[in-house]
């Protein structure tokens, strides 16, 4: 997929579902079945793959990690635990031409359950987000919750680090080029 192009090249990309959500975000919440629903109409009409989940029987770990294994296709070297989560959700089919959508319906069930481990979730999907735009490929959960109010903490956050070269303190310590 090509990137989205800038305002001024093509003024209709920020009109976008995609930009709009991807603008604050690879995860957002819903709580109106309608308006979710419409969304999923937009991303099915614009080619996405769409994968959806429902977090209410997710009252264990093992609960959430046998049901994504099967909805997403997770090959049997999944080992069910957030490590093996990761890598995997890093390599999930996300089209270039278009992107892949997570559907999380009834979060808000997982979360209450599992609240930890629901932050974690959100918070991998948005880091690999990330990664997955530096090649121009998208990928978005849409999260449902029964619960209005529900709020989860900050996901994706960055740490300032050295760079590469710099990574090890040896590197930097004892002077100056």
């Amino acid at each position: 997929m090509v990137f989205f192009k800038r305002k001024e090249k093509v003024p209709t990309e920020p009109q976008r579902l995609d930009w709009r959500l991807l603008e604050r975000g690879a995860i957002a919440l819903y709580y109106k079945s309608s308006v979710l629903s419409a969304d999923l109409g937009w991303f099915r009409q614009a080619k996405y793959v769409v994968h959806e989940m429902n977090g209410t029987a997710w009252d264990s770990p093992a609960a959430f990690h046998t049901d994504v294994q099967r909805a997403l296709g997770f090959p049997d070297y999944y080992t069910k635990n957030l490590a093996s989560w990761i890598d995997c959700l890093a390599e999930l089919h996300v089209p270039d031409e278009s992107g892949t959508v997570l559907v999380f319906r009834r979060f808000d069930v997982f979360a209450k359950a599992q609240q930890h481990l629901a932050q974690t979730i959100l918070d991998s999907i948005e880091c690999t987000s990330r990664r997955f735009l530096l090649t121009g490929r998208r990928l978005l959960a849409l999260v449902q919750s029964d619960d209005p109010r529900i709020r989860f903490e900050r996901v994706g956050a960055v740490p300032v680090t050295w760079n590469p070269r710099e990574w090890v303190d040896s590197e930097r310590i004892g002077g100056r080029d």
